[in-house]
């Protein structure tokens, strides 16, 4: 037995080594579909330097990565697709999180079950959406059209939340330059739904002029999705430039987001959300800006721009604008690269 017991330490040993290098190996960073929108955009133009052109390539792709998961819409026109998907995702140990649009009244009921469902058979628990595409300070021209788009997204989550229910999976809202802290944090308690969370990105409310961590510590509670970035900023003219930085390469805490967001879900997925473009402009010193936030007080603008200004980037924020579409390819998917290669070295993803 003693024999026995001393030959089999060295094979428990090595097993123990080869799971632990598996586990490094692995990430649990995952890849949100908008971090390649120059790639996607390129697929939809035919243009052959698009590593991808359709879902399934594009979970072989961030596979190559050795990404842990991607969130990204699932098609059910055509049949058998999202059973394809699933296949694809269990063969490589990924998660997969959808995305679908929120039913804007009953009308569109019928549609949002089946991207539901599409989502569902592809392997999906989680959907991310938003209730706004746009920018609240670009979209809205008074307090009042902003009370009506909070109507109708507060008619389209109860629109959706029975249907959630029914399917038994859980929608995440991105906080997604509509919503400030607080008012979100009303909606999910008037709902009051173990069915709607929140994906929480870690850089959109800065356009909002909240503090970003803090902002994450608010919304952790809910957190079922997140969109994990880093960002960069300088002043202009009428505000203050943002931009999407590779991870490591912005003013944002990472380590302590991530730990924030961690101890309130351990199951939590961090999705990658790079998005490469030219800066987009915050105006928040202009009267447009605060049209649709009129009881803003000024003490926020101000914290807002020291906070800016103390983390002045020192060098030029990334541009797509004047490269050809190969070098804004390579640029998009070096950017992805690098943040991977970060979460790994410094995060633990």
């Amino acid at each position: 037995m003693l024999g026995t017991l001393a030959a089999t330490v060295p094979l428990l040993a090595a097993a123990r080594a080869g799971f632990a290098a598996e586990s490094k190996a692995r990430t649990r960073l995952g890849v949100c579909g908008y971090s390649y929108n120059l790639h996607w955009k390129a697929a939809r133009d035919g243009n052959a330097q698009a590593r991808f052109n359709d879902t399934l390539g594009f979970i072989d792709y961030c596979h190559g990565l050795r990404a842990g998961g991607v969130q990204i819409g699932v098609s059910y026109k055509e049949p058998g697709y999202p059973a394809k998907i699933r296949s694809k995702v269990e063969e490589y140990q990924m998660y997969l999180e959808g995305q679908v649009n929120l039913p804007k009244d009953a009308s569109e009921l019928e549609r949002f079950e089946a991207d539901l469902g599409a989502c569902k058979e592809a392997g999906a628990e989680i959907v991310r959406a938003a209730m706004l595409n746009g920018r609240r300070y670009e979209t809205f021209d008074s307090a009042e059209a902003f009370r009506q788009f909070a109507n109708r997204s507060w008619q389209s989550l109860t629109f959706a939340e029975p249907v959630l229910k029914k399917q038994r999976v859980r929608l995440a809202t991105e906080n997604h330059k509509d919503w400030r802290v607080p008012e979100l944090l009303d909606i999910l308690k008037r709902l009051s739904s173990e069915w709607v969370g929140v994906c929480v990105d870690t850089g959109n409310n800065i356009a909002l002029l909240e503090e970003p961590t803090a902002v994450v510590e608010a919304l952790a509670p809910h957190a079922i999705s997140s969109h994990l970035k880093d960002m960069a900023v300088q002043e202009y003219e009428e505000g203050f430039l943002l931009s999407e930085v590779s991870l490591g390469e912005g003013f944002l805490d990472l380590k302590r987001i991530v730990t924030v967001l961690r101890n309130a879900n351990a199951k939590l997925q961090f999705s990658l959300e790079m998005i490469t473009r030219d800066p987009l402009k915050v105006p928040c010193l202009t009267e447009k800006y605060f049209a649709a936030m009129p009881t803003l007080p000024a003490s926020e603008l101000a914290s807002a721009l020291k906070r800016i200004r103390s983390h002045a980037s020192t060098k030029p924020l990334p541009r797509t604008s004047g490269l050809s579409m190969a070098e804004q390819l390579a640029l998009e998917d070096d950017n992805v690269r690098k943040s991977f290669a970060y979460g790994r070295d410094n995060l633990s993803l």
